[in-house]
C-alpha cells in the first residue's frame, strides 16, 4: 500500500513537472513569436491593426495548445474541458457582456477593415484619426486634441465616413452667405481671396489649394462647402489649418458688407 502511494505520488510529481516544463516552453515560444510579429511587421510595413490581429490569433492558438496539453498530461477526459468552458461562457456572459460584445465588435472591425490606423474618420457623430484599433476601443484623436476611447461595439453600429484616399485627408466643410451678396461676390471677393492668401502663408509646396462648390441654396442663404487637402497622418495641422481659413473668409465677409 505504501509503495503504491509513494508511486502515485511520484508519477503526479512527474505529471507536474512536465506540465510545468509545457507551460513555460508555450509560454516563452509564445513572447518569441509575439516579439518576431512585432519586429517583422515593422520591416514589412504592415499597418497596426494587422499587427493586432496576428497577435490576438497566437494568443488564442496558445491558449488553445496550453488546454490541450493539460488536458493530454493529467489525462483529463475532455468534458472537464467542455465544461468548465461552458461555466466560464455563462459567468462573463452574465457579469461581463458588453466587455465580451466589443471584443466580438473588436474581431470585426480588425477583420473588416472599414478604416485603418492614421485614418481621419466620422463614427456616427465622432470624428477624428484614428490612432489604435485595440480588441475593445478605437481610439481617435479628436478636433479638441483629445484621445477619445470609442467603444467597438459603437463602431460596429454606426455609421462609418472614411475621409482618407490616396493617402490624404478630403476634409469638408460648409459656411453660409445671405441673399444680399451674388454668387460671383462671394466667389470672387471673399472665397477666392481667402484661399490664396491661405494657400501663400503656408506656401505653394505644402499643401493642396482648396476648393470651394455652391452646396445649396434656400430661402435664407447660400451654402459653400469648402474642401481641405491634409497629408494622411496630420490631423493636427488640420485641426489647425480649418479655422484660420474659415477666419480668412470670415473676414473677407465683413471688409465686404460693411465696407469703409
Amino acid at each position: 500500500m505504501f509503495d503504491y502511494v509513494l508511486l502515485t505520488i511520484q508519477t503526479e510529481g512527474y505529471r507536474f513537472g512536465i506540465a510545468a516544463i509545457t507551460i513555460i516552453v508555450i509560454y516563452f515560444s509564445y513572447k518569441t513569436i509575439l516579439n518576431v510579429l512585432k519586429r517583422r511587421g515593422k520591416d514589412l510595413g504592415f499597418e497596426p491593426h494587422v499587427i493586432n490581429t496576428l497577435r490576438l490569433i497566437v494568443r488564442v492558438i496558445a491558449i488553445i495548445v496550453s488546454s490541450t496539453a493539460i488536458l493530454t498530461i493529467f489525462d483529463l477526459p475532455t468534458d472537464i474541458f467542455v465544461g468548465t468552458s461552458a461555466l466560464l461562457g455563462a459567468a462573463l456572459g452574465f457579469g461581463s457582456s458588453q466587455t465580451i460584445n466589443n471584443v466580438v465588435a473588436g474581431f470585426y472591425v480588425l477583420l473588416s477593415q472599414p478604416f485603418k490606423v492614421k485614418d481621419y474618420v466620422k463614427i456616427g457623430n465622432l470624428e477624428g484619426q484614428v490612432e489604435e484599433i485595440a480588441i475593445n476601443y478605437t481610439n481617435l484623436y479628436t478636433p479638441t486634441f483629445n484621445l477619445l476611447k470609442v467603444p467597438n461595439t459603437q463602431v460596429m453600429n454606426s455609421r462609418i465616413l472614411n475621409l482618407t484616399h490616396e493617402g490624404i485627408i478630403k476634409y469638408t466643410f460648409t459656411i453660409g452667405f445671405s441673399h444680399e451678396f451674388t454668387e460671383a461676390d462671394i466667389m470672387m471677393k471673399i472665397i477666392a481671396p481667402a484661399i490664396k492668401e491661405f494657400c501663400k502663408v503656408l506656401g505653394k509646396d505644402r499643401i493642396r489649394t482648396p476648393e470651394a462648390y455652391l452646396d445649396t441654396a434656400s430661402r435664407l442663404e447660400k451654402v459653400y462647402l469648402i474642401r481641405l487637402f491634409i497629408p494622411k497622418g496630420e490631423a493636427s495641422a488640420l485641426y489647425r489649418l480649418q479655422p484660420q481659413l474659415m477666419q480668412l473668409i470670415m473676414r473677407n465677409f465683413d471688409a465686404l458688407k460693411n465696407p469703409q
